[in-house]
């Protein structure tokens, strides 16, 4: 079985390592990256049209073949399955992560770890994201054993329009209250935006957010469960339509006048 991995924190990540290392104990696995690089965070479902994309080869431990790319995560993938396939290697799963930095509720329209395992559906393959719930990760080997749990599950029960979004405390497995099957739920910040002048005087905005605490969430919520140190199993696609609203505006009167 063939594996791309990508992600957003670039190629030197950690936590793309961390997930190689993890795959890589099951023999039947291959592993090719192709991963930005540089660091890409909340660079959501970007692609590239106004300049070329470069593919470096990179030595990557543990993968079959790697390549850094010039572009944005969902380059990544959408290039990175192309240019494998050119080379006569066809890709079983895209697996994105490990993220350093938690990917729920409304977090997924920004991240670029879920927007590489969403460009992995639009090119036709089963897909995951996986994140570690810290930007300075103590706990990768925590991930191991789900990361290889999820792509089973994958395999056997995603069609090829649908990902698994995984988000996984970081914390000691022991820690670990077990794994919560949910929904997306909101996800607030305290926004800041301080601002910074250069050395011509001109004012910059840098941007930092402290997520809030939240109370009286249902279980079933993504958020809600991380915050009692659940890991959280999210199955999303890319369809955004309200259905709901769509059957209500077929009935209404100012439609039948177009």
């Amino acid at each position: 079985m063939n594996v791309l991995v990508a992600n957003d924190d670039g190629i030197e990540a950690q936590g793309i390592q961390e997930l190689v290392k993890a795959l890589g104990g099951r023999n039947e696995i291959k592993i090719y990256v192709c991963a930005p690089d540089r660091q890409r965070t909340a660079s959501g479902h970007g692609i590239t049209v106004s300049e070329p994309l470069i593919l470096k080869e990179w030595d990557f431990d543990g993968a079959e073949m790697a390549y850094s790319c010039s572009g944005t995560p969902a380059d990544c993938v959408k290039l990175g399955l192309r240019a494998f396939r050119a080379i006569g290697i066809e890709m079983d799963l895209v697996y994105s992560g490990i993220n350093h930095g938690a990917n729920l509720g409304t977090d997924t329209l920004y991240s670029g770890t879920v927007s590489a395992a969403m460009e992995g559906v639009l090119c036709g393959k089963r897909s995951i994201a996986i994140s570690s719930c810290s930007h300075h990760p103590k706990y990768f080997e925590s991930c191991y054993d789900i990361a290889v749990r999820m792509l089973d599950i994958a395999l056997e029960t995603l069609d090829e329009h649908t990902i698994l979004n995984v988000n996984i405390p970081d914390l000691p497995l022991s820690e670990i209250r077990g794994i919560q099957l949910g929904r997306l739920g909101e996800r607030e910040y305290a926004d800041h935006f301080h601002p910074i002048k250069n050395e011509e005087g001109i004012i910059h905005y840098q941007y930092s957010g402290e997520a809030l605490a939240y109370e009286g969430l249902s279980d079933d919520v993504d958020v809600a469960a991380h915050e009692h140190n659940y890991i959280t199993v999210t199955p999303l696609h890319h369809d955004l339509t309200n259905y709901s609203v769509l059957e209500e505006m077929k009935s209404h009167p100012l439609f039948d006048k177009i």
